[in-house]
């Protein structure tokens, strides 16, 4: 009788466990990720291209940089930034987030930093 209580436990739990599974896999073969592009550096960078950029002093102090501006080119049209960040300095931890004023042209006002202090232009940009 002992015997008999024990295969029937092992059993269920058994069809408990192959339930489980399934249902789990379920949900993971539900979860679809749409395509996107994000990138992050200092070199070339998967997903987009970083040209035309340029650099405004402050018209008070033309020592200061005001801000940079540069064209953010995906890929492919349908991957466009919605978020770009920016850090000039290499050793600082300040990412200036950025504006979309017009088309894949972006704008990052910065203040806090000189001419000589940007040593870099390090680009986030995400979708």
């Amino acid at each position: 009788m002992f015997a008999r209580f024990i295969n029937l436990r092992m059993v269920a739990l058994l069809a408990l466990a192959l339930v489980l599974s399934t249902v789990a896999y379920g949900f993971a073969a539900a979860n679809n990720v749409d395509p996107s592009s994000a990138g992050d550096g200092q070199a070339a960078i998967s997903g987009y291209t970083v040209t035309n950029i340029r650099y405004t002093l402050d018209p008070a102090n033309p020592v200061n940089l005001s801000a940079v501006s540069f064209t953010v080119t995906p890929a492919t049209a349908a991957q466009k930034p919605t978020s770009v960040y920016v850090k000039l300095v290499d050793t600082g931890t300040t990412y200036t987030s950025c504006t979309n004023p017009s088309g894949d042209n972006w704008t990052c006002s910065v203040t806090g930093v000189t001419a000589a202090q940007a040593n870099q232009l390090r680009v986030i940009a995400a979708q």
